[in-house]
């Protein structure tokens, strides 16, 4: 049975060259290696988003070409903690920027650059704002899983933490692991931990307060863990990575179809 091929590191060169001129969206998964409480294994982050986007190429096989995940991202406030694997910032920003560079330079006009991890937010927007600078014949848009109204609307009818229970290896990370590998989870020792200190407009949960600052981890949380993870299910998880892969789809079919205007130069 004839099965389209969706990861581009098992395309040959001129399945790659052949694939540029079908107006595929390039999708990049950008992860991450750090403590999740001493319940979760480092790689949440990673794992997470390299299977959502997984589920989202095999959805629309026709219309992607899925790059290999980013396993490593922005995290020094991380550092406290055994595990982190953290790249600076401006690394981080130009590595993308490199990849999406090389799509640019292969024929692919759409890049959609997925995250996992809050932190690389900044330097992964950036990214996607310079490629189109440098390259306006060419769309790059930045989304996190969690972003989209599809995944929100789901979660939210089946959340049962309190305000500051999702966050980090928290019910909603907690519940996805349990879902994708529960083998690996160790529930005997997840913890409610929403100790770090909230006020108007400075907190930590799935819709961040409007104020953005990182201290460092340790100075917010004794375990790591900011949130309820003891609230975590295995069919919330279900219910998370399901409901980010339809927004995520329908993301990449918005940027799929969505035109790419010359530019014009009023001086």
């Amino acid at each position: 049975m004839f099965t389209t091929k969706y990861k581009y590191g098992e395309l040959k060169w001129p399945e790659i060259r052949e694939y540029s001129k079908q107006n595929r969206v390039a999708i990049v998964p950008v992860g991450m290696i750090e403590d999740h409480g001493p319940h979760l294994p480092v790689n949440s982050d990673a794992l997470t988003v390299e299977e959502i986007c997984v589920r989202v190429a095999r959805t629309i096989p026709e219309e992607v070409v899925l790059l290999p995940t980013l396993q490593y991202g922005y995290s020094p406030h991380h550092m406290d903690f055994p595990g982190a694997i953290t790249i600076r910032g401006n690394i981080l920003t130009e590595f993308v920027m490199d990849i999406c560079r090389s799509l640019v330079r292969h024929g692919f006009r759409r890049i959609l650059i997925v995250n996992g991890h809050g932190s690389n937010i900044c330097f992964l927007e950036a990214a996607a704002r310079m490629t189109v600078i440098e390259n306006p014949n060419s769309l790059c848009a930045l989304v996190t899983w969690s972003d989209t109204s599809e995944f929100r609307t789901a979660f939210e009818k089946v959340r049962e933490s309190e305000a500051g229970g999702v966050s980090h290896a928290c019910e909603l990370e907690t519940s996805i692991y349990l879902y994708l590998k529960p083998e690996l989870v160790d529930m005997r020792k997840a913890v409610k931990d929403i100790s770090f200190p909230r006020s108007a407009h400075f907190w930590f949960d799935i819709d961040p307060g409007p104020v953005k600052m990182m201290e460092y981890w340790s100075t917010l949380s004794k375990t790591g863990i900011m949130g309820d993870p003891t609230k975590a299910t295995a069919k919330k998880g279900e219910i998370a990575v399901n409901s980010a892969v339809d927004g995520l789809v329908e993301v990449v079919k918005e940027l799929r179809s969505r035109p790419i205007r010359e530019r014009v130069d009023h001086h």
